[in-house]
């Protein structure tokens, strides 16, 4: 019998579709905040702004200041037909590597007029990886062509790229927000404290804090770092493999800096707690530890996937929003709390009508 812990079918839960956030609330500290033991597996209701007399004077908050790129472009193809591009990264040749929509109708050399002045054009690349499964259904197929990675040219006449992105590009809402960006979700869909843009979804753990919270967080006696994990398509790409221990995720890239790194050694030295907002700072930070134990600053990339039964050596704490079934971010908060007393306190956020996603509610995991 498979263990359940890692059977992929131990990671679904029913979710009423009205429950998926369409919309960030009005104020971004009011979002309602589960609180879960992860010893008992007793649960509190509260508001996010009750943060601060939920973390103890000492503790260490580790934030994910990335920011999020206007990453999704829409254009027409030759023809006339829609196309759709998200910008996953910058190569070092002035290529960027993108998703593409509908990937099989964009061939190598077609161009994407964008804008007056501003297209892209698909350049040749390498031939996708074989298909792991051939019983796949259509809609699938189409989702997992549009999810290989392809090399475009973006050009502009008389504006650099930046500003051509800046006017032209669209923020990359998530696609169970089932409508289309607004001028408010380039703020929205944005961190308090973003600063270096790189990533194509926002850390949204991080979308509760205000300037106000964090200054009561500080009064605290709560220390706060930062580092920086670029979210890239891996993060959110959907775990297609019955054992969990078999899913692979993409490197992305992570800059600890050496004030983050001084001031962990320096939590961790003194048991204090070091508390992590979201799950790209848990993974960056799990990801950190040299040979000897030791947080390393620099940068470098994680791939890791973490399961149920990891030892957790650095995050004492998780704040994080709730997840889509069957991700790789549930398996990382199954793994942090225990996978039943996750899934229990996600049944009782469904019934208590939580929002959930990434304009939805928030969990701190203590």
């Amino acid at each position: 019998m498979a263990d359940p812990d890692f059977d992929l079918a131990s990671y679904d839960y029913a979710l009423p579709p009205e429950q998926i956030a369409q919309e960030p609330i009005a104020e971004r500290d009011a979002s309602r905040l589960m609180v879960l033991d992860r010893v008992t597996g007793g649960l509190e209701h509260r508001r996010f702004r009750d943060l601060p007399e939920l973390l103890r004077p000492g503790d260490l908050l580790v934030t994910n200041r990335s920011r999020v790129f206007k990453a999704r472009l829409v254009g027409r193809r030759p023809g006339g037909g829609r196309a759709e591009l998200l910008l996953v990264r910058r190569r070092p040749d002035g290529l960027w590597d993108a998703m593409l929509r509908p990937g099989r109708r964009l061939r190598a050399g077609t161009t994407i007029e964008i804008a007056p002045g501003f297209c892209a054009q698909v350049e040749p690349s390498a031939p996708p990886a074989p298909r792991r499964s051939s019983a796949a259904s259509p809609d699938a197929e189409a989702a997992r062509d549009a999810a290989i990675l392809r090399p475009v040219r973006l050009l502009a006449e008389g504006v650099d790229l930046d500003t051509a992105l800046a006017r032209h590009g669209h923020t990359p809402l998530p696609p169970y927000i089932r409508r289309e960006d607004r001028a408010d979700d380039r703020e929205r869909y944005q961190t308090v404290y973003a600063r270096e843009p790189g990533s194509i979804a926002a850390p949204t753990a991080g979308l509760h804090f205000t300037p106000e919270l964090l200054a009561r967080l500080d009064a605290r006696g709560v220390e706060r770092a930062e580092l920086v994990l670029h979210v890239g398509p891996g993060t959110f790409r959907p775990v297609e493999v019955g054992d969990v221990r078999r899913h692979l995720v993409e490197p992305e890239r992570v800059l600890v800096p050496d004030a983050a790194a001084a001031a962990l050694e320096r939590a961790r030295a003194e048991g204090r707690r070091v508390v992590a907002v979201g799950t790209t700072v848990t993974r960056a930070l799990e990801s950190a530890l040299d040979d000897d134990g030791r947080i390393r600053a620099g940068e470098r990339e994680t791939e890791l996937v973490l399961l149920p039964g990891h030892r957790f050596r650095v995050v004492g704490a998780l704040v994080t929003n709730f997840h889509l079934p069957r991700s790789s971010l549930l398996l990382l908060a199954c793994a942090f709390a225990g996978r039943e007393r996750l899934l229990n306190a996600y049944r009782e956020a469904v019934a208590q009508g939580y929002r959930f996603y990434s304009y939805g509610d928030a969990m701190l995991m203590r």
